[in-house]
């Protein structure tokens, strides 16, 4: 008894030692603010990576067509077609459209009008189903289309020109857990308006005969 007494007191007042208790106790407030900093990092990192990608395809989509100097540039299938497997590629690992969806509208003035907007046509890529927040192709035909873009700030095109406006939706697709992250989808918006002189009667197909395929908005898929 009497050794253990003095055993007790020598621990009671001994100062040696680690803190091995502190530590076990502070570790899950560490490793949760470590997480939360981690994934809120990447979030940002993929809200500008997103953003870029929506002005990086409307900026090639305006580009896009022939280099004829005779006449006004036509733009083919396989244009908008390549144009969508180029920013897969660029996406990398984000899995674009697998993922989320890029929508690719041509904003115009319909024919016989001085101002009346209108979609003139739609192409979609990607899995997630989300569908144009201005309507689909053919909008503002039969309707009052204001132009694309935040209420008060749309985009419009002019007689005889075209704005290509581009939207992309994508769900972040955490590190880790989504518990630090449930903000909903990411989403960026792109618009340019065509780079030189474009027909804008249709999208042609290079070989009828054999026609490449057309990215209608009616499905939901990826490459």
């Amino acid at each position: 008894m009497i050794g253990s007494l003095g055993l007790l007191r020598r621990l009671l007042a001994a100062r040696s030692g680690v803190a091995a208790v502190e530590f076990a106790m502070s570790l899950p407030v560490l490793l949760t603010a470590g997480l939360f900093g981690t994934e809120t990092a990447n979030l940002a990192v993929v809200h500008m990576r997103v953003g870029q990608l929506a002005v990086q395809i409307a900026d090639n989509a305006a580009r896009i067509g022939d280099t004829s100097q005779l006449s006004a540039h036509k733009i083919y299938e396989s244009d908008i077609d390549d144009l969508m497997l180029g920013s897969n590629i660029q996406a990398g690992k984000l899995g674009l459209f697998d993922h989320g969806r890029v929508i690719i509208s041509s904003l115009e003035v319909v024919p016989g009008t001085a101002d009346k907007q209108y979609i003139h046509w739609q192409r979609c890529k990607g899995t997630k189903h989300v569908n144009s927040a201005y309507g689909a192709e053919g909008a503002g035909l039969t309707g009052t289309l204001n132009g694309m873009g935040p209420p008060g700030e749309e985009v419009q095109a002019v007689q005889g020109d075209a704005v290509i406006y581009v939207e992309v939706t994508y769900d972040y697709q955490p590190l880790m857990t989504d518990m630090f992250t449930r903000s909903g989808p990411v989403h960026a918006t792109a618009a340019f308006n065509v780079r030189d002189s474009r027909d804008l009667s249709q999208i042609y197909q290079r070989d009828p005969t054999v026609p490449d395929p057309v990215l209608g908005c009616a499905a939901f898929n990826s490459f």
